[in-house]
């Protein structure tokens, strides 16, 4: 797959290699491969990685196919898809489906999903530029190269890319909005628990309480970083875990097979094409039974 880039006057005279690096998104190991086979051209033509951009030249970078390092099996799931370009799928992620496969999901992940919705093609890599737990659904995006992966990851957490979750929760927050700053780290011990901790990396969290119901409230959340687990950690320090979350709460049989986390908007400013993505997914109905 190839990745193109129109040299912006701001870059006018650096070398090409930095601009591959720094601009781009390419790893040494990858632009060393590439100038070898000739997979790095400038306005067409095969270029040498010290030559000097100028304005408007058309940097073309050719992903050699990577092999995955198993074979991802696909999985005939009716994706609900809500944007598609050529970069860049935006999904609605159900509810008790794995992210990622793995040992434990080798067959039945969103990742399987994809691969089968792109019709299988040689050298799959899925990209996924945010993540969600098995247990919350929502908006998720997935690029189809790593350079609009890397350039999405980059935005992560910035006015050009916003992601706003709902959660119920067990419990009302003391105020009816704010921002919970605690750092988390891992729990000690083979866990896949997090925990706040004074060693923990810096977290940021802003809610805002919209309704409530009895000992329940729908919130708002904004993340400011992206630590494992974030949300469901930062409510539970605050007493009000998110409702049917088994690993920081209590689990629900009102919410077979997931927790009533959602991720519900994105706002994403798109690199590739210039334009402002600006996506909602309603709240589901088994999280809006929580609150009547």
């Amino acid at each position: 797959m190839s990745v193109r880039f129109i040299v912006p006057p701001e870059l006018d005279g650096r070398r090409l290699s930095a601009l591959l690096h720094h601009h781009m998104g390419i790893s040494s190991s990858q632009i060393k491969s590439a100038k070898w086979d000739g997979r790095i051209l400038v306005n067409g033509e095969s270029t040498y990685v010290s030559y000097c951009v100028h304005s408007g030249d058309e940097i073309t970078f050719e992903d050699a196919p990577v092999l995955p390092k198993y074979t991802v099996s696909p999985m005939h799931l009716p994706l609900k898809v809500l944007y598609e370009s050529e970069n860049l799928l935006i999904l609605d992620k159900p509810a008790g489906l794995a992210t990622s496969s793995s040992i434990k999901y080798p067959d039945d992940a969103l990742e399987n999903a994809v691969y089968s919705y792109l019709g299988c093609p040689e050298g799959f890599l899925f990209r996924p530029v945010n993540r969600l737990d098995k247990g919350t659904s929502g908006l998720m995006c997935v690029a189809k190269n790593p350079i609009t992966q890397y350039t999405l990851q980059s935005l992560l957490h910035t006015r050009y890319f916003e992601r706003h979750y709902l959660a119920v929760t067990s419990g009302i927050p003391s105020s009816s909005s704010g921002t919970i700053d605690l750092p988390i780290g891992k729990a000690d011990g083979p866990t896949i628990r997090r925990e706040i901790r004074p060693d923990g990396k810096p977290s940021a969290t802003h809610y805002e309480v919209l309704e409530t119901r009895g000992n329940r409230a729908l919130i708002r959340l904004l993340l400011e970083t992206g630590r494992t687990h974030q949300i469901r950690v930062h409510l539970s320090a605050i007493g009000c875990p998110v409702f049917g979350d088994f690993l920081y709460g209590e689990e629900s049989a009102e919410l077979p097979g997931r927790f009533a986390l959602h991720s519900e908007h994105i706002h994403l400013f798109n690199p590739n094409t210039g334009e402002t993505i600006d996506i909602h997914s309603p709240l589901p109905e088994a999280l809006r039974r929580l609150l009547d």
